[in-house]
């Protein structure tokens, strides 16, 4: 038998993969998570064999659960996605993630993923692979690209500008920049494209 754990902030999409999942009989949801933060608390307690995440998870992404994971557990990890971005498969396969899948994947192919993972194998979406091969060069300057760097963490102008050594209406003139070369309406939107990416 094949011990899930499900995570998915979408109720409705978690309960109804859970319940299709169970009708397989070596198949077997044994944990639910809504947010980053509790795949990970649900994990450590039943130890799953594969964690199956929803990429676009709060409060953390869920590539950031699925390492955590990975590194404690030894669990297998399978991320599920609406897109992704060469940076995102990068960092995936860096972290030891067995199956990159998209959303659209219907439930009995994913069981057979599934079990393909459980038997040592890796599984990407031809999509997503084929996306990773044709990413964009990146339009931002190095120093547009520092000041993305340090807005991750979601701290003020004037943090950002003491962390990277220049005045804050300097720091806001990079992120503007940045903004309008990535057509992002927020610093944060910008910051998590180049994130994406794999720009920083």
């Amino acid at each position: 038998m094949i011990r899930l754990l499900l995570a998915d902030d979408e109720d409705l999409i978690r309960g109804a993969l859970a319940s299709l999942l169970d009708l397989e009989v070596d198949l077997e949801v044994v944990a639910q998570a809504a947010t980053t933060t509790d795949a990970i608390t649900q994990a450590r307690q039943h130890r799953p064999d594969i964690a199956v995440l929803d990429l676009e998870m709060p409060p953390e992404d869920g590539l950031q659960a699925a390492t955590t994971i990975r590194a404690e557990l030894f669990t297998q990890i399978v991320l599920v996605t609406r897109h992704a971005r060469p940076g995102i498969l990068r960092r995936a396969l860096t972290a030891g993630v067995a199956g990159f899948v998209p959303k659209t994947t219907p439930a009995d192919q994913l069981a057979d993923i599934l079990r393909d993972v459980a038997d040592g194998h890796r599984y990407i979406d031809p999509d997503i692979a084929a996306s990773a091969l044709t990413e964009s060069d990146c339009p931002l300057t190095a120093r547009e690209l520092e000041v993305l760097r340090a807005a991750r963490t979601g701290d003020s102008i004037q943090t950002i500008a003491e962390h990277v050594h220049l005045a804050p209406g300097t720091v806001r003139n990079y992120l503007s920049s940045a903004m309008t070369k990535l057509d992002a309406p927020s610093r944060h939107a910008a910051t998590h494209r180049a994130w994406e990416e794999g720009w920083i």
